[in-house]
């Protein structure tokens, strides 16, 4: 049977954390700063961007959120990141994605500064991820790499099998697990023998947006089985990639759907202000 992974606890330890940092940046005059930009009214990123603001609050971080109507143009989202960009009192942007049809999301990725750029999508951080070499890391894989800290189960040399290969988590998870020396393997909607591939991992992480995709004979015995999908099922329930129930009694730690990988994000995020502030203020 199975531990449960409670990102509820996990995420609470990480916001301590941050707090008591933020904390004694304060005594030195530095309150780390969060711009979070919202174009058009997405339903799904008005809660997340709420839950933002709750939890810069809950840190004690100072914020600002930009609220743009859906017809914002290309050229009036950039001038306000290029605004932000040279803000002292903001450390770190975000433009919550998807944004509408009609803007470039990479465009306006490609002019957050790198330093302020806390989603880790510039490509100059990306690259910095490949190499080892980075200050932030992306939301939702270091969030899992904390999930899998928490098991006290050690990473270097396990197998590592990695569902999905998307620029925002697949790619990048597979990077942070490797930089820890897990013999790593990514797998997506192309590859052959998944089942086979996959019940030999002994951390197994999905990523693909499948409800309920993988089942107890996709995994091995014991493994750690991390799931990041929030889906609806045929019920209207959420759910994740992972068949929980079926799962439960083969794994030897799993996270739930809701409250496992969810919570850790916007933890994550917050750390990656308080590191984006720090390096600001020349603060190691």
């Amino acid at each position: 049977m199975a531990e449960i992974i409670s990102g509820k606890v996990v995420s609470a330890q990480v916001r301590k954390r941050v707090a008591d940092e933020t904390a004694k940046l304060k005594e030195k005059g530095i309150t780390p700063g969060l711009a979070v930009i919202i174009v058009g009214d997405d339903p799904a990123s008005q809660v997340y961007v709420k839950n933002k603001e709750k939890a810069c609050d809950e840190v004690g971080f100072y914020s600002e959120k930009y609220a743009l109507p859906a017809d914002t143009t290309q050229e009036e989202l950039n001038a306000l990141v290029k605004q932000l960009n040279e803000k002292k009192e903001i450390n770190g942007i975000l433009c919550q994605l998807p944004l509408p049809s009609h803007l470039d999301d990479k465009e306006v990725i490609n002019l957050i500064a790198p330093i302020k750029d806390v989603d880790a999508f510039h490509p100059e951080n990306v690259g910095a991820i490949m190499i080892g070499d980075y200050h932030f890391l992306p939301c939702t894989p270091a969030g899992v790499m904390e999930l899998i800290h928490s098991t006290g189960v050690s990473v270097e040399g396990k197998k590592a099998v990695v569902i999905g290969r998307s620029n925002i988590v697949g790619k990048p998870m597979a990077m942070l697990l490797l930089h820890e020396n897990a013999t790593v393997e990514i797998t997506h909607s192309k590859t052959q023998n998944l089942s086979e591939i996959t019940s030999g991992a002994d951390i197994l992480v999905a990523a693909i947006g499948k409800a309920k995709f993988v089942k107890s004979d996709m995994v091995k015995e014991g493994a750690v089985v991390i799931d990041v999908g929030m889906n609806r099922d045929e019920n209207g329930k959420l759910c994740g990639d992972v068949d929980y129930d079926d799962v439960f009694d083969k794994c030897g730690y799993i996270t739930p759907v809701p409250g496992g990988v969810g919570p850790m994000t916007i933890s994550m995020l917050m750390q990656n202000t308080l590191t984006a502030a720090k390096i600001q203020n020349g603060i190691d």
